[in-house]
């Protein structure tokens, strides 16, 4: 039962997404970047998944580490834009991205904050 109401939630949970799940509001985007990201499932999801680590990394590591991060993401930001609707230089940024912060976060698991 427990796992029919697992699979359930889930499922729903599928159902009620928004299609605009990027890090950002798809309904107010304006470049050609942001158009792309919102326009492509698995960029998007990529974009949710890099904000979300960033946002995680952000609070867990010290502030001169933090202040380090911050100005990486305000430069590969630039990096992202620069690609316009590109789905493939998007895709290949996310990766990017995503590689440096997961070296990040498995600074924290191995140092932790805790």
């Amino acid at each position: 039962m427990k796992l029919v109401t697992l699979y359930g939630g889930v499922f729903f949970s599928f159902l009620m997404g928004s299609a605009s799940a990027a890090s950002f509001n798809c309904d107010k985007a304006r470049t050609a970047t942001e158009h792309a990201i919102c326009d492509h499932r698995a960029i998007n999801d990529a974009d949710v998944k890099m904000a979300t680590t960033y946002q995680m990394i952000k609070r867990l590591v010290p502030m001169g580490t933090r202040g380090v991060i911050q100005d990486e993401q305000v430069k590969w930001l630039q990096l992202r834009d620069q690609c316009g609707n590109s789905s493939r230089c998007l895709t290949e940024v996310y990766k990017m991205r995503q590689q440096k912060l997961d070296l990040y976060m498995e600074r924290v698991y191995q140092q932790g904050p805790f």
